[in-house]
């Protein structure tokens, strides 16, 4: 714990109903009304489209779409209640442009896009906000699996040459962004999704 800061974990599975239920029930005794939610939640597999199996698939759109709906079913009655709280569910620029050897993370993010919007209309006339962040290149454990993974030696300078920005971005500028959807200076902000990708998604080659 931080000095200064009440940090609270608990330890659940978000693709499970019954856990889910669980973990917010005692994260809401412990805290209070949670009003807001970030799903961070994610996870790639490396599958070719007609070999994939039907547990990989399930498994893929789970843990990348299914446990935001989860989740944020969980914790929207004190939301709706309360008529105020923020979701920001964190998708990808896979959901707009993409590359061979994710499938099928793609689909699922574009999915969890689309949900974004979904809710964002349902739950607007409650006062409830919901956005999505679609980060680029993240100096993440996901990047770090693909760049370990990658048969080319050269693939992370292949990647510096068409960022824009010149550089990787880090997970805390991604924070960043959620943070500012989060809060009330986005009072005015839903069913958007914000690409945090350095530029990378405005090149045409």
């Amino acid at each position: 714990m931080d000095a200064g800061h009440d940090v609270y974990f608990l330890h659940g599975d978000v693709t499970d109903i019954v856990s889910v239920d669980r973990a917010v029930g005692a994260a809401e005794e412990h805290n209070g009304p949670i009003l807001g939610l970030v799903n961070n939640a994610g996870r790639n597999i490396y599958a070719e489209p007609s070999t994939i199996t039907e547990a990989q698939w399930d498994q893929m759109f789970a843990i990348n779409l299914k446990s935001a709906w989860l989740v944020a079913r969980a914790i929207l009655p004190a939301m709706i209640q309360a008529e105020r709280g923020s979701i920001v569910n964190v998708a990808s620029l896979h959901a707009h442009l993409t590359a061979r050897g994710v499938f099928p993370y793609a689909a699922a993010k574009a999915g969890l896009v689309g949900l974004t919007r979904s809710l964002a209309l349902e739950l607007a006339p409650v006062g409830v906000r919901v956005n999505a962040v679609s980060p680029g290149y993240t100096r993440t454990a996901l990047l770090e699996d693909f760049l370990t993974r990658s048969p080319d030696p050269d693939v992370q300078s292949r990647i510096m040459e068409v960022q824009p920005l010149g550089r990787i971005g880090e997970a805390v500028e991604i924070a960043e962004v959620i943070c500012f959807l989060l809060s009330d200076a986005a009072s005015y902000v839903t069913g958007a999704d914000w690409p945090v990708d350095g530029g990378l998604g405005v090149r045409f080659a």
